[in-house]
């Protein structure tokens, strides 16, 4: 069972390793519709498992692997025999790396990585979920700095694996390919680390050097998404990290976190998390409390 869930929250308790948890999962147990703050990475070992969000189904087999990002609801059911590594990890140790929180930002409630789709990538990630298993069963000295820096890893090379694709601009040359991903890793990074302002896409899209029309179009190619949506991602990532400190009042947090009213901020942060930020910090509260008192 989820140690401590309140209505769909999860409160992740990071009793042994400040900021991680590891767990060899053999239950056959269900679990109900529940989201944290945690990003969660599933591998089935032995046997499939099953994870399903909003309304798609994914049938994970063995060896495949999962990322599930913060505040993303979901539901996960067990078959009758198998076992599967579920770890879940704090990202504000992690998201003061521009590049890291961009990954995450771009990262829309889940991705799955398996052995058909991209053997290389699934490989390597394979191989260090492997690595930081070993560290988290020693628990040698500097044990959670060591797995920290092969969770960056990790993340480090999906990314890379993710714009180095042909699906990146697909109508441009290898040249021109690279010139624009490297252009807009640089934007992505501008708008993460600059979201709190007053940002327009007239403004970014001059900064990148293209016409609006030209730069969100690209912009769309390169993430997936509007940069309007981006930088609403980003404002989010900036807001959670702010209602995880205790004497922040919800008001500060909108203002601080690039939102111009509290409703909005609080439509937006509910839309996009499936809890309002008063919520969102009474949970993290309640899991200072518990990493305090063990």
């Amino acid at each position: 069972m989820i140690p401590v869930l309140d209505g769909s929250k999860e409160t992740v308790n990071f009793e042994e390793l400040p900021g991680v948890v590891l767990h060899h999962n053999k239950l056959v147990e269900d679990y109900p519709y529940h989201w944290h703050t945690a990003v969660e990475i599933i591998r089935p070992i032995k046997n499939s498992y099953k994870a399903i969000i909003a309304d798609q189904t994914y049938n994970l087999k063995e060896d495949d692997i999962m990322i599930i990002t913060p505040g993303t609801l979901h539901q996960l059911q067990a078959p009758p025999t198998g076992e599967r590594n579920i770890m879940l990890f704090d990202c504000n140790h992690i998201s003061s790396l521009s590049e890291v929180s961009t990954l995450l930002n771009a990262i829309v409630s889940s991705v799955v990585i398996t052995k058909e789709s991209n053997p290389e990538l699934h490989g390597s990630l394979v191989r260090i979920l492997d690595e930081i298993e070993s560290e988290y069963s020693k628990r040698d000295p500097f044990t959670t700095s060591s797995i920290y820096s092969l969770i960056i890893k990790f993340l480090v090379t999906l990314g890379r694996a993710s714009i180095f694709t042909e699906n990146k601009f697909p109508e441009t040359s290898t040249v021109k390919r690279r010139e624009y991903i490297e252009k807009y890793i640089n934007i992505c990074n501008y708008i993460s680390e600059h979201c709190v302002e007053d940002l327009s896409i007239d403004d970014i899209a001059s900064k990148a050097g293209f016409s609006r029309f030209h730069f969100s179009r690209l912009f769309k190619d390169f993430t997936g998404m509007a940069c309007y949506d981006y930088i609403t991602q980003c404002r989010i990532a900036k807001a959670e990290s702010m209602l995880i400190l205790p004497d922040i009042s919800i008001t500060d947090v909108a203002m601080q976190s690039g939102f111009n009213s509290l409703s909005t901020f609080n439509r937006i942060f509910k839309s996009v998390k499936g809890c309002t930020p008063s919520e969102y910090k009474k949970m993290n509260r309640a899991n200072h409390n518990l990493q305090k008192d063990s």
